[in-house]
């Protein structure tokens, strides 16, 4: 898969190019692949983690849920989505990025069951709520990837084994071939 003009024009205005490991992404992406990325603190892992998003909406642009980013904490959440936007507003993309938490506004979520942006961020517990709404078969039928972010945080813990369970049945329950990825700065053995 090759980087969008539009991303990679904005990487030079930025005086950056791809590093390595995000280049990484959005081959794995390309052939449909599970990922995890163990990358050192402002590495560039999220935006790694949402380059094959970013690249998949300027290069085909859709309607619905395309990416579900998952963090162990709302407030992480909160602040992934504010340093998404900076890009996508720079490169002035139509990308729509929402929160969903328990201090999420009902209007907003009744809005996003029906609209749904194109990348929602929340967590393992906002989001069996929203599996347990009759149609969130409708929501998730366009999800193309899951991003997990401090994967470390999650793994081997009871959170962890309730979010495996979400995406385990909407994968079988709803039909759809969903991309895992995994993100972290700390995990010591990634085997």
């Amino acid at each position: 898969m090759t980087l969008s003009p539009i991303i990679r024009d904005w990487f030079t205005a930025r005086g950056w190019s791809p590093r390595r490991h995000q280049l990484d992404m959005l081959e794995a992406a390309a052939q449909n692949r599970h990922a995890l990325l163990v990358a050192a603190t402002g590495a560039g892992k999220t935006l790694a983690g949402f380059l094959p998003t970013l690249n998949a909406l300027v290069t085909d642009p859709a309607e619905g849920l395309h990416t579900l980013y998952i963090s162990p904490l709302k407030a992480l959440a909160v602040d992934v989505r504010r340093n998404l936007l900076m890009p996508i507003d720079e490169m002035g993309l139509p990308i729509r990025v929402e929160t969903r938490t328990g201090d999420t506004p009902s209007d907003r979520k009744q809005r996003q069951r029906v609209k749904p942006p194109h990348i929602l961020l929340t967590t393992p517990e906002s989001l069996s709520l929203l599996l347990s709404h009759e149609d969130s078969v409708f929501l998730f039928s366009t999800l193309q990837r899951v991003i997990i972010d401090e994967v470390h945080a999650l793994a081997g813990s009871e959170r962890g084994a309730q979010l495996m369970t979400a995406l385990a049945m909407m994968e079988a329950g709803f039909g759809v071939s969903i991309q895992r990825v995994g993100l972290s700065a700390t995990i010591g053995n990634p085997d």
